[in-house]
């Protein structure tokens, strides 16, 4: 049986197999023709696959089936799930309601389907992500204000055809999404795996259900989607995720969000970092402490930002992390020649703020992201000195949410 080192010859069948029906096409037009059998984009892509003779990375397409279906459904504003999870929802629209009442009466399973904007609240197909998801009904429990919380078991993507909002409840058409075709792809998932549990532990995330997902029913993208479900991500950058429907591609993009050292700093914030060593250098100290790098951030532009948001009085601020780090932290001093190597917590801290910029969206990571980043680490001085002049991480992250300390790249 051929495979896709074949390419070139099942380019040239193909031609000759068609000339005999007088359809004529160009050799470059068959080869993109036989890219595509293989699940890939062009000859390009295929081409570079066949002299790196890496055929693990090519995965047969979805298949989205022709079969349209008709489901009462749920739209979302403000949350993506993904497949394999079990999610309460509250519901609160009239329309709503009805569908979710309709779907347990018929016992029938429900759509979820994304909605682009917010504020709409009679939304039309064009109001809605292309991709949606089909769920199981568990619990349904009306509340005393009138809406439901309704708890669903997430199943397999689907393609949204139509969207109904003219009765007196939502339904849409859709068709399913099969992804079991997809390639192994043991060391990928390896590696996400690993980036997810160190991700994990810098964000204090329980592990899932079944963690880690490894034996034989290992599926490189219900490995992605188990990831993409807890990582902290801007709902236009979780929708990109559910979207892609080649599950390696998937798995590749969560292990690119992943991986920290990716992610562009600021010339300021690079500037700062320095200049903390250099508060633990001047004093011989050994190591460079959050403390000191509080001392630094002070004098960055995007950290002092959201200090001043939060109304703290820098100048103050400045003179008790100063006094602190010089009476406090002179037991650090040392004669060897080894000083100012950065503390565990000063690199959790680095590592917390590059995602602390990629779930606010910033294209940069910023001294407002570092200066969030160094809440969680709640035995640190630094934390209470923060505390104790206004600054709490509660004020610090509406301050960043709200794009004070964002820096363009």
């Amino acid at each position: 049986m051929r495979d896709f080192r074949d390419a070139k010859v099942m380019a040239q069948t193909l031609r000759e197999s068609l000339t005999t029906k007088s359809i004529t096409i160009s050799h470059s037009h068959s080869l993109e023709l036989v890219s595509r059998m293989f699940g890939v984009a062009d000859w390009n892509t295929l081409s570079a696959l066949i002299k790196s003779g890496d055929g693990a990375k090519l995965t047969p397409p979805p298949v989205i089936h022709p079969d349209i279906q008709r489901r009462p459904a749920l739209p979302l504003r403000d949350f993506v799930p993904f497949p394999g999870g079990t999610q309460s929802l509250f519901v609160g629209r009239a329309k709503t309601v009805n569908a979710l009442n309709d779907a347990f009466a018929r016992q029938s399973d429900v759509v979820i389907v994304l909605q682009r904007q917010h504020a709409v609240d009679e939304p039309s197909l064009a109001d809605l992500q292309e991709i949606g998801l089909r769920a199981d009904l568990i619990e349904l429990t009306p509340l005393p204000d009138g809406t439901l919380k309704v708890q669903v078991r997430i199943g397999r993507r689907v393609m949204i055809r139509a969207f109904s909002s003219d009765t007196s409840a939502f339904e849409a058409e859709v068709s399913d999404i099969s992804e079991d075709r997809a390639a192994d792809a043991p060391d990928l998932i390896l590696r996400a795996v690993t980036r997810f549990e160190r991700y994990a532990a810098i964000r204090n995330i329980r592990m899932p259900e079944g963690w880690p997902p490894f034996g034989e029913g290992r599926h490189p993208g219900r490995v992605a989607d188990m990831i993409a479900a807890l990582v902290l991500l801007p709902l236009a950058h979780k929708y990109e995720l559910l979207a892609v429907l080649d599950p390696v591609k998937r798995l590749e993009l969560v292990e690119a969000l992943l991986d920290v050292t990716t992610r562009p700093v600021s010339s300021a914030l690079q500037a700062t970092r320095q200049r903390a060593i250099a508060h633990a250098r001047d004093r011989q100290h050994r190591h460079a402490t959050l403390e000191h790098l509080l001392l630094a951030l002070i004098d960055d532009d995007s950290a002092a930002a959201v200090m001043r948001s939060c109304r703290a009085s820098l100048k103050q601020l400045r003179t008790k992390t100063e006094a602190f780090v010089d009476t406090e932290l002179a037991h650090l001093a040392t004669e060897d020649g080894d000083i100012a190597q950065p503390t565990d917590a000063f690199r959790r801290v680095n590592d917390r703020a590059a995602l602390a910029a990629q779930e606010v969206g910033y294209p940069l990571i910023t001294g407002a992201n570092t200066l969030l980043a160094l809440f969680p680490e709640t035995r640190s001085p630094a934390a209470r000195l923060l505390a104790e002049h206004g600054v709490t991480m509660v004020r610090a992250a509406k301050a960043v949410a709200d794009g004070v300390g964002k820096e363009e790249a």
